[in-house]
Formats: C-alpha cells, sequence, structure tokens
C-alpha cells in the first residue's frame, strides 16, 4: 500500500463522502468538528486549531472557556479518532483518501492510498463480521499496539481464523447472533472495550466444535448484559486479516480486553480453557479451565453454565475487568476514559461510603453527565451518591429529602436512556426503597434480576432488601447466591445473613459472618460484631466492637431511626436495638452478670 499527499479538491470530496456516508458513527457535533478542523487546514489555517478556538467556534462556548476544566474537546477528538479508525477499517476501507486526527493535536492529516490488494466488498465484510454494539460499528483487531507482543497475538488470532475455514457449525452460530444492543451505553460513551474471539478447537471429537461455538455464543449473551463496556465479536476469514505496518495503530486503537479460549478433548470429558488479556500488551490477567462430560444430553445446560460462569467472574461489578481498571485508572490507556473514570470511582466508594472520598466523586459525576448527557450508567451512579449523601446525613438532616429528590430524578433519568440498563433499574429501585416506596422498589429490583441473572449485584440489592422488610425466606438464598458468585463481595452483601443467623440464635455463625461483614470498615458490620459477641458474653471483645462503631456516628447516636432509615421492620428493628442494649450491659455492666453468662 503506497500512500501520497491528495490535493485539497480530492479531500474535500473525501470529506463530503464521509459526512454523507451512513456508515460513520460521528454525531452532528463531531461531523461539525472534522468539517471545520478540514477546512481551516486546508485555508492554510492550521495554526489556529487550538482547544479555545474549537470550543468557541464548533462547541458553542464562550470568551470564558477553560480547557482545564472543560474536557469537550479533548473527550470530542478522541471520539472523532474512532470514528473515522472504525469507518476506514469497515465500510471505508474502498476510499483511496484517507482523513485522520493524530493523537495529541487537532491538526487533521491527509493521504491518498494505493491499495495493491482488491478490497473486499460490502457483502463480504458484512458476512465476515458480526458485531454486537448497536451504538458502534465492529472494528477489525487481529493485533496488539506493544510490538514485543504484537506478533504472538497476532498468531493466536490466525490460528482462531484457520478454524472457522472447516467449522461450518460455527459460522452458523455467529452468522445467527442478531444485532443486539449495549445497554446503558451511549454511541458518545469513551468506556472500554471487549472481543471476544472464537475458542479454538484441539483435538478431533466431533463433540468439540459445537461444544467451542456454543459456549463462544452463549459467552457474549450472558456479557452483553453487564453494563461498563463495549462488546465485539468476531467471524473471521483468512483473507480479511491486514497486513503492514501502517495498519498496526488501528488494530487495537478502540480495543481494551481480548477473551479467548479453547476446547481440549480428554478421555470420557472435554476441557474449556478461557483466558483474558489486556490488549495493550498481551498480558494473561485471568484463566480458569472448566470440565465437562463429552455427553450431548448434558452439552448444551454444561455450555451455559461454563458461559455463565465466565461472564460472571469477568463483567459482575467487582469482577476481573472492573478490578483491572481500577489499578490502571492512573495509566495513559485508561485515564482518557474520563466519564467511564468517574462511574469506576462512584462504584469503589460504593464499598466503604468513605465521606472523604464524596465531594470529588460527586463532582466527576456531574461533570460526566455534563458531557456525556446520554450516559446512563453515570446518570445510575449519580443516582446512587446522591442517595447515599442523604441516608448517610453527609449535609445533614435538613438536606435529606432534598438528595432523595435529586437521587430520584437521576435515577429515572438514567433508565429513561436504558431501560433494560441493570445498572439503571438496580439505581431506581434503591432510591425507590429509601423514599419507602417498597413495591416499586421490589418490581425494578426484579427487572433487573430478571434481565441479568448472572449479575450478583443484582441479585444482593434484591436479596437485601427483601431481607429487611421481613422476607427472609426469599431475600437470604439470593444473598447466598450473589456471595457465591462475587469475586470480592463488599461486606454489606453479609450484613442481613448475619442478622438471620441472630434471630435464629445461632450467635457463634452470626459472629463470623458479621466479621466478615465488617472488612470494609462498615459501621452496620462492626455494630453486628458487638451484638453477636454481647450475646455469646464476650465482655472485652464486646467492649472493642462498641467503640469501633462509635466511628459511625449516626448508627451510635440513634440505633432505632438508622435501621428505620434503611427499610427495617419493625421487629428487625427492635431485635437489633434489643441486643446492642444487651451488648453495652455485658460490656459495660455487672461483670458478676458477664460471668454468669
Amino acid at each position: 500500500m503506497n500512500t501520497q499527499t491528495p490535493s485539497p479538491e480530492e479531500v474535500r470530496k473525501e470529506l463530503e463522502h464521509i459526512l454523507a456516508s451512513p456508515h460513520i458513527q460521528a454525531s452532528e457535533k463531531r461531523r461539525e468538528f472534522l468539517h471545520f478542523i478540514v477546512e481551516e487546514s486546508l485555508a492554510g489555517r492550521a495554526g489556529r486549531l487550538k482547544g479555545y478556538t474549537i470550543a468557541v467556534t464548533v462547541f458553542g462556548r464562550d470568551e470564558s472557556f477553560d480547557a482545564q476544566s472543560d474536557a469537550v474537546v479533548r473527550v470530542e477528538a478522541r471520539r472523532l479518532r474512532r470514528d473515522l479508525e472504525s469507518y476506514y477499517m469497515n465500510a471505508g476501507n474502498v476510499d483511496s483518501v484517507r482523513i485522520s486526527i493524530p493523537k495529541g493535536g487537532y491538526v487533521p492529516q491527509f493521504e491518498k492510498i494505493s491499495v495493491e490488494a482488491s478490497p473486499m466488498s460490502a457483502s463480504d465484510t458484512e458476512a465476515a463480521l458480526t458485531g454486537h454494539s448497536a451504538d458502534a460499528s465492529v472494528t477489525d483487531i487481529f493485533a496488539t499496539k506493544a510490538p514485543a507482543s504484537r506478533r504472538r497475538f497476532r498468531m493466536q488470532v490466525m490460528a482462531a481464523t484457520a478454524l472457522f475455514a472447516v467449522l461450518v457449525i460455527a459460522l452458523h452460530f455467529w452468522m445467527s447472533v442478531p444485532s443486539a444492543r449495549i445497554h446503558g451505553i451511549s454511541a458518545d460513551a469513551d468506556i472500554p472495550s471487549v472481543i471476544v474471539l472464537p475458542f479454538e478447537v484441539l483435538g478431533s471429537t466431533d463433540a468439540n466444535p459445537y461444544l467451542a461455538a456454543g459456549v463462544s455464543q452463549e459467552l457474549v449473551n450472558n456479557l452483553l448484559r453487564f453494563p461498563g463496556f463495549r462488546l465485539y465479536t468476531q467471524v473471521v476469514r483468512p483473507e480479511t486479516i491486514p497486513s503492514g505496518e501502517q495498519t498496526q495503530a488501528q488494530l487495537v486503537s478502540n480495543l481494551t480486553y481480548v477473551i479467548s479460549g479453547s476446547v481440549l478433548e480428554e478421555g470420557e470429558k472435554a476441557r474449556v480453557i478461557a483466558q483474558m488479556m489486556f490488549a495493550e500488551t498481551g498480558e494473561v490477567l485471568w484463566s480458569e479451565s472448566y470440565d465437562t462430560p463429552l455427553d450431548p444430553n448434558a452439552m448444551i445446560q454444561r455450555q451455559r453454565d461454563m458461559a455463565g460462569e465466565i461472564a460472571t467472574v469477568l463483567g459482575q461489578t467487582y469482577g476481573y475487568i472492573h478490578d483491572d481498571l481500577v489499578s490502571r485508572m492512573e495509566t495513559p490507556e485508561i485515564s482518557s476514559m474520563q466519564s467511564y473514570i468517574c462511574v469506576l470511582r462512584a462504584q469503589e466508594f460504593r464499598r466503604t461510603f468513605s465521606q472523604e472520598q464524596f465531594a470529588s466523586i460527586l463532582d466527576c459525576l456531574e461533570n460526566a453527565v455534563r458531557v456525556d448527557p446520554n450516559y446512563s450508567d453515570a446518570w445510575a451512579m449519580l443516582c446512587w451518591l446522591h442517595m447515599d449523601a442523604g441516608r448517610l446525613e453527609f449535609y445533614g438532616h435538613e438536606q435529606l429529602q432534598m438528595e432523595y429528590d435529586k437521587a430520584f430524578q437521576a435515577g429515572s433519568r438514567a433508565v429513561q436512556l436504558g431501560p433494560d440498563n441493570t445498572m439503571a433499574l438496580k439505581a431506581l429501585a434503591s432510591i425507590n426503597y429509601f423514599m419507602g416506596r417498597y413495591a416499586e422498589s421490589e418490581r425494578l429490583a426484579r427487572r433487573a434480576v430478571e434481565l441479568n441473572p448472572n449479575d450478583p449485584e443484582g441479585l444482593v440489592q434484591l436479596g437485601w432488601r427483601l431481607a429487611a422488610r421481613g422476607n427472609f425466606q426469599e431475600g437470604i438464598p439470593n444473598l447466598e447466591r450473589a456471595i457465591d458468585r462475587s469475586v470480592n463481595p463488599p461486606g454489606w452483601y453479609f450484613h442481613f445473613i448475619a442478622i438471620d443467623r441472630y434471630l435464629a440464635g445461632d450467635y457463634e455463625q452470626m459472629l463470623i459472618i458479621a466479621e466478615r461483614s465488617a472488612v470494609d470498615g462498615s459501621s452496620l458490620g462492626k455494630a453486628l460484631i458487638a451484638i453477636a459477641n454481647g450475646a455469646l458474653g464476650k465482655r472485652e471483645e464486646t467492649r472493642q466492637a462498641l467503640l469501633r462503631m462509635a466511628d459511625g456516628k449516626l448508627l451510635a447516636a440513634d440505633p432505632a431511626a438508622y435501621f428505620l432509615r434503611h427499610g427495617a421492620t419493625n421487629e428487625i428493628v427492635e431485635a437489633l436495638t434489643a441486643g446492642l442494649a444487651q451488648a453495652e450491659s455485658v460490656a459495660f455492666g455487672n461483670p458478676e452478670r458477664v460471668e454468669s453468662g
């Protein structure tokens, strides 16, 4: 592929072609952005293409625009680069003139390309690729940007590609998958992206191709139910693999993680091995193997179970993708995803509910919904933070209802943008619960679980509230299922399991669970430890737990009001307050009474 410099007329013709194409994913504002920087460059005014000029001319900002506090130009430039790369990898792969925006600036670059190999037709491209995103086109990805890992990754994908030359059944599975919506993600959201490669077949058993295709398909279906990232899938053919150094920068510009796997015959069973890599480096972040008998009668259910397990450990709120992204928030590959980082920070806040972190995270989310007004996940997390500010009285008791009202507005907006976005449904269910609308809260929580039964957070939100309203029979199994499926469950997942053990008189077991519930510093967890130790007559342990509980000023000041605010029934409130009274008596009362107990 040879490159030349196109004439201004050729560039303008290509610009018109792009802006008229239905395959370019750019919003109207980004189309205007592209038109402005191209025309300014062709007119010899490339030196004027600074953030301030673009903000004022294209995005309507006034003279007070400050690029440090308003990231609109940087964010939209990243998205426009993504739009152009996606366009040229798909519908625009036959265009002889290319327009790009090099990173680090806003001055476009123009190239005229002579393609030596005959390009694929549009129908060929469509037949080769099946993508799962209503808001983004599928990007062909066959290598990594890191030179040290590029060859290894390319060989892995080529091996998977060769597999499909002989596996007609696998092709059928992938081509039959309908295009699906990624709930909670607008076209403009700058978020992580994940690709699921076809699972490789190792061994000659006739069942293996079916199992490989089935697990791949079920994995995609299950991952689609988790919000927070853009998902891609592929059916590839050898002739679709790009070549040449000039393609390398395009190949993974939108990719964060690669999920791949294999199916290996081992005697009377098949072993499914799955792994997740960080696309930038090829580093393997997670790998697991699953065994299944080579029994056609059990295979369909087993492949569903395996795919559900894989999707759950990777996609859940505190799963491997989340934890890896949290660890990389300051790295260049991730830190550019500003709005998404705000969502991650809010999720981390909800593990500990640290008031010291609250203000900066709230500011971050409020800016996120200004920059990305259609980003349902950000609105959902904004709902939760306002709700937390109210129930924990961060601004005082008099502001509680105002914060609840703000939370309800944000949650309603999140569901309006993503009616089937489970994160939005869980947020709106939460604020309805704290506003005393228990029936509506339960309806929304059940809907979230129905949409994604593999999501531990959906199960725990439903189970926690059912138990708080006295329905332990249904609530506790949901909590236990959530914990069993969680990679790293927060302490509050265990609260009502400990309370259930207390009400049943099983104080030893309650203490074990209560101690687990307090690992994140939960004041309720500390109170439950005090209650359990008090019931067991352990004076010093009870005293220490009560002293630690005092850090939670709201709970320590008025336990009954605290429990009622969290929706507990009168019976539960009476039992817990009586337990705390007994704990105080054991810790600070008559020593003889303690020893005899």
